[in-house]
């Protein structure tokens, strides 16, 4: 079988969806989103859920939960446009909910492809928790950052900041520039095309493999107990 890629058809109806962004233009092209948005994206999820496990096995990729709606909550947005104008899906820490933990994350776009993952949205009992994990071996973190694959593919680790290092923890810390941090983010951007080319899996696959000694150490203070890299 030929790895799941997306197609030229998903970039024109991702990019006509943000032209015409209504409810009886989205039902005369269901069809088309079934076929050439949903169908490949479903195929993805569902081949990484063979492949996820020989490195990343404490993550879940199903056909059931990974795949984002189409359909935007609208209820306390002034942005009343009902469909999102890209197609995504998120592979969480297994037993948690969807945004529990540090998880792996994909969308296109007609803009963009992006690939990436982190911890976007920890509680403040999670966040204390991975500044703890953090300041207990100040060099393993960097190590991770530092590894080639990562740096070449992701640069460095981005999220939103405190300006201080938050209380509890030396100004002067050797990880502070870490424990400053409130989310834990990597991500990269390819055009578009990227996702109808037929390495398109492959080089997801190896993108989501560079990623995964971050998401492991992420998930680590959460999970309760320490996994191997």
């Amino acid at each position: 079988m030929p790895a799941p890629k997306f197609s030229a058809e998903t970039l024109t109806f991702l990019r006509e969806l943000k032209l015409h962004n209504d409810r009886d233009w989205f039902r005369e092209h269901r069809e088309t989103y079934e076929a050439h948005v949903r169908a490949p994206m479903l195929a993805v999820i569902e081949q990484l859920a063979t492949d996820l496990p020989a490195f990343a096995p404490d993550l879940v990729a199903s056909t059931r939960t990974s795949m984002y709606r189409i359909h935007r909550d609208t209820r306390f947005s002034a942005d009343k446009s009902p469909y999102k104008t890209w197609v995504a899906a998120i592979f969480p820490l297994r037993g948690g909910g969807r945004h529990e933990g540090a998880g792996l994350y994909v969308h296109v776009s007609g803009d963009h492809v992006m690939i990436g993952g982190g911890v976007y949205a920890p509680t403040p009992q999670h966040l204390q928790r991975l500044r703890e994990h953090i300041a207990a071996d100040p060099g393993r973190l960097a190590a991770i950052l530092a590894a080639p694959g990562f740096r070449r593919s992701f640069g460095e680790l981005g999220g939103e900041q405190l300006k201080r290092v938050p209380r509890g923890f030396a100004s002067d810390h050797p990880a502070a520039e870490y424990l400053r941090h409130k989310q834990f983010l990597a991500g990269c951007n390819r055009p578009p095309e990227f996702a109808t080319r037929p390495r398109f899996y492959s080089s997801l696959l190896r993108l989501f493999r560079n990623l995964s000694p971050l998401i492991t150490f992420l998930n680590e203070p959460l999970a309760g107990k320490r996994f191997e890299l």
